[in-house]
């Protein structure tokens, strides 16, 4: 039988890559050969980034996805349980090699991503089945699209039908999505290139972003969440809709600043956070995850989100 933390889990289902980062002086053309200046390999994957931002929080998480059986599956399941995740969702899968993302980063901060999902692109019903069996009333599900779309929609549907909360980042972006998907969504959470591609809107600025949110909503989806990154966030329900300002802090870093606000938001919401408290909460988790280097690696401990907020308070 499956052990289940009280009072509720937020389980993941979602992707797991290992990230091969590249420093160079400038990308290389076409057919070039350039020396680089640095390589690292660090933990990612927009699946494994929400349930590290999750379980720094305080929160009981566990993660369902697959790696492959090489020598970049095994580190990155010790990494989301040294972090205290719970992996025994995750499926070994012999198969198919683990997600990678091989980045370029030039010393201007410009990049090149190439992202090969290896077994994130195996993921089917029968991983749906596996996170199904953990699932109880009042959990919470993130959800992202670097696996297969057919098993996401059937992960949310089942999920819904448990009383289970349905967040749902849609990235990396796509402009297909059926009208059974937002209807089995809580809560989706796109950032503006997103919401333009699922809306047709061109968000640029607090007035789109919440005419965006507003057609979300429309389409099915309890609450829509339009990220803007400086400009903070717009949020949208069937019968209002306001404005998150950012947190002011100096950005280092923004990769994964949605997925810290992802884990950020579920964490408050399974705690009973009214939705304001809780976007403000999820902005905080953001702010801070930009301050420090990396995906996983700047994802927050509570204390520093808790001082972020007293001061925002104090402005």
């Amino acid at each position: 039988m499956t052990s289940h933390p009280s009072p509720s889990t937020i389980h993941v289902f979602g992707s797991l890559n290992m990230d091969l980062i590249c420093r160079t002086p400038r990308l290389p053309q076409p057919g070039e050969t350039i020396l680089g200046t640095d390589f690292k390999t660090l933990p990612g994957g927009k699946g494994a980034n929400q349930a590290v931002a999750a379980v720094r929080l305080g929160a009981a998480v566990a993660m369902v996805g697959r790696v492959g059986d090489d020598a970049f599956g095994q580190p990155l399941l010790g990494s989301l349980q040294t972090a205290g995740v719970n992996i025994s969702g995750v499926e070994v899968d012999a198969e198919a090699p683990t997600g990678v993302a091989a980045i370029a980063v030039d010393d201007s901060g410009h990049n090149t991503i190439v992202v090969v999902p290896g077994a994130n692109g195996r993921v089917s019903d029968a991983d749906v089945d596996r996170l199904v069996a953990r699932l109880l009333p009042g959990d919470s599900l993130l959800l992202q699209f670097e696996v297969p779309l057919p098993a996401v929609i059937a992960a949310a549907n089942a999920a819904k039908a448990q009383g289970v909360t349905v967040i749902a980042d849609p990235a990396p972006a796509r402009a297909d999505l059926p009208a059974e998907f937002f209807k089995a969504v809580d809560i989706l959470t796109p950032n503006q290139v997103e919401a333009s591609q699922m809306t047709g809107v061109d968000v640029s600025d607090i007035p789109s972003a919440t005419k965006a949110a507003r057609h979300l909503v429309q389409r099915g989806v309890a609450i829509a969440i339009v990220k803007l990154g400086n400009l903070g966030a717009v949020v949208a329900t069937q019968d209002r809709s306001f404005h998150q300002p950012a947190l002011p802090v100096k950005a280092v870093d923004t990769v994964a600043a949605g997925d810290a606000f992802n884990g950020g938001l579920a964490v408050a919401l399974s705690e009973g956070m009214a939705l304001e408290e809780a976007v403000q909460f999820a902005s905080a988790v953001a702010a801070a995850s930009v301050m420090v280097p990396g995906a996983q690696a700047s994802m927050p401990e509570r204390s520093r989100v808790a001082a972020l907020l007293i001061g925002f308070k104090h402005l």
